[in-house]
């Protein structure tokens, strides 16, 4: 096994995990709990998303929230934004660390629910995606592969399919003088499995050995970990998680299902392997239960239950 040594952990909950979230959630505490994570001390924090309130009507305070936080020295702060419109206005807060990212969908159907766009669409739209990002002076960095392993709406991706679409996106890209460093494989709605992850990895590694991978992995069925387990072990050093496991797509085509790797969770697993990921994982297990006060439920996270096993290392003395 490759265990990479350190990997880095870059939390959505703010941003992905709210964007769902059925209760009003104060203003006041999104910015608290992106405080709290400050203080837990991630690499990334994905904050909020600058995107249309009447579509994702849960995202319509995210200047407040860019104004409100403290930014925490070591600490990238990331967000979502669509256009030139939501460029803007990220770049007007003055509180973000702005990263370009170009997006395709593997699944037509999730790509016209989520996006308003088809593929084909995807792609025309693309060089216009950016020209605005270079216009804004935002470097880009990342190619994102949405429901990269299937959708509830199209079953299985087809790995061929897939791969393809990477190839036509990088070269689409190269055209344009960008040469994106990561790969982000999304799997959005949850289809990933062990076998899956081993073979889109290995097949992204195999014909674009020069680039990194960064997996988004949601928990929907519960095979979350040991996908990133699969990852790990194939030496992917670049995740997305979420505090206590919330999130998920508003546009997966069901209600009520597990959202993204708890957190504290995935620092564990890491931890537990002998992993460094720089985060204070005792102080995070603090913040998971904040957060539950915050939405006033228990969220999916176990190890916020079940307390860390070091912990239990201390008592006994080991």
């Amino acid at each position: 096994m490759a265990f990479p040594k350190k990997v880095k952990i870059r939390e959505v909950g703010p941003r992905e995990g709210m964007q769902i979230e059925k209760a009003s959630i104060a203003t006041e505490d999104k910015i608290r709990l992106v405080d709290l994570l400050s203080e837990c001390n991630f690499p990334v924090i994905e904050v909020t998303s600058f995107v249309s309130p009447k579509w994702v009507p849960e995202m319509a305070d995210a200047e407040l929230v860019a104004a409100g936080f403290k930014r925490h020295p070591g600490t990238e702060y990331q967000c979502v934004y669509l256009n030139s419109k939501g460029i803007e206005r990220a770049q007007a807060t003055g509180k973000f660390d702005l990263e370009g990212v170009i997006s395709i969908t593997a699944s037509e159907t999730f790509s016209r629910k989520n996006t308003n766009r088809s593929i084909e669409e995807t792609f025309e739209e693309m060089d216009r995606r950016i020209s605005v990002l270079e216009h804004y002076n935002v470097p880009i960095s990342t190619l994102t592969v949405m429901t990269a392993f299937g959708c509830n709406y199209e079953g299985d991706s087809d790995l061929k399919h897939v791969v393809k679409l990477i190839d036509r996106a990088i070269k689409k890209a190269n055209d344009n003088g960008i040469d994106p460093e990561y790969i982000l494989l999304g799997d959005t709605v949850g289809w990933a499995n062990p076998v899956s992850v081993e073979n889109l990895v290995g097949q992204v590694q195999d014909r674009w050995p020069n680039k990194k991978i960064n997996l988004h992995l949601h928990d929907t069925r519960g095979m979350g970990l040991v996908n990133a387990f699969v990852g790990l072990k194939m030496g992917v050093d670049y995740f997305d998680t979420s505090v206590g496991g919330l999130g998920g797509c508003p546009f997966g085509g069901f209600k009520g299902a597990a959202g993204n790797i708890a957190t504290e969770d995935m620092v564990h697993m890491c931890h537990e392997l002998g992993i460094e990921t720089g985060i204070d994982l005792e102080r995070l297990l603090e913040v998971t239960r904040e957060a539950e006060k915050i939405l006033g439920r228990e969220l999916p996270g176990k190890v916020s239950k079940g307390k860390t096993l070091s912990s239990y290392r201390r008592n006994f003395n080991i």
